[in-house]
């Protein structure tokens, strides 16, 4: 496996968390009183991944002062979307970056919480021979809401069924929206660039190419209010960077927390 590189997607609009959002983006809300991208960078930097890009879009503007921080220069860049491109387009478009590296690409608006060495191990060493991709997954509840895989003996991938009531299948592995993929799949996209989306788009092309690795720690779609309060209470992680700083000063003045604790007050 080549060098890995990551590309975390973080520019969008959080419209199901209005009015939260309505004037902070959905990857800076607070997890543990800390912003939700941190905890992805800091679990990247605990990987050893040392060259990270984060897209930017909604609120710009905050999400560029948080990546100007001093803990993530010379390793943590932002790439503007002046239009979003899609979960697909954003690689087509940064292919020149990606395209020589094994590429972790995630929804950073999610809250994750595992280990990411063994993912990473996972791919690197054990992945079923043949597969250019490995996708992280965990058991749901609401496969309805979900993008659910049906594996085969070996864990890779045979069907793919996405947020459909009813799916025809028992399988309650759902995609986590978090991949290592290899240099092939960003070439496939360079040669096709009108697709947009990874999960409708790119993944039914890859069936039967597809390793799984199954998050068995914490993994919440957090792009609802009941969601996200519900990862209030989840066991913060340790922090990365303990200093403070002027961002840290004003993001623990925003009214991000004032409006999670509305939230939480009006649902309790």
């Amino acid at each position: 496996m080549s060098e890995v590189r990551a590309l975390l997607l973080a520019a969008g609009l959080g419209t199901r968390l209005r009015p939260i959002t309505n004037h902070y983006p959905k990857c800076l809300v607070p997890i543990g009183g800390r912003p939700l991208l941190e905890h992805w960078l800091c679990s990247l930097y605990r990987s050893r991944i040392q060259d990270v890009w984060v897209n930017l879009h909604h609120h710009q503007d905050i999400v560029h002062g948080f990546l100007s921080r001093k803990c993530f220069s010379d390793w943590v860049n932002g790439i503007l979307e002046p239009a979003l491109l899609g979960t697909a387009g954003t690689l087509t478009a940064n292919a020149n970056i990606f395209r020589n590296s094994t590429t972790l690409l995630a929804h950073a608006d999610n809250w994750c919480q595992c280990d990411f060495n063994a993912f990473l191990d996972f791919h690197r060493r054990a992945r079923p021979f043949g597969t250019v991709m490995t996708m992280m997954t965990f058991r749901t509840a609401t496969p309805e809401s979900c993008g659910i895989a049906d594996i085969d003996d070996q864990g890779v991938v045979q069907a793919f069924y996405e947020k459909i009531p009813n799916t025809p299948t028992r399988s309650n592995l759902a995609n986590g929206a978090v991949y290592l993929i290899e240099p092939e799949i960003v070439s496939w996209l360079e040669r096709r660039p009108q697709i947009s989306d990874f999960s409708t788009e790119v993944i039914p092309e890859f069936l039967g190419r597809i390793a799984t690795w199954e998050n068995t720690g914490i993994h919440r779609d957090i792009g609802v209010i009941h969601s996200l309060l519900a990862a209030q209470d989840d066991p913060p992680p340790k922090p990365c960077w303990s200093h403070k700083d002027d961002w840290m000063d004003n993001y623990e003045k925003a009214q991000v927390h004032s409006h999670l604790a509305d939230a939480r007050q009006l649902l309790s």
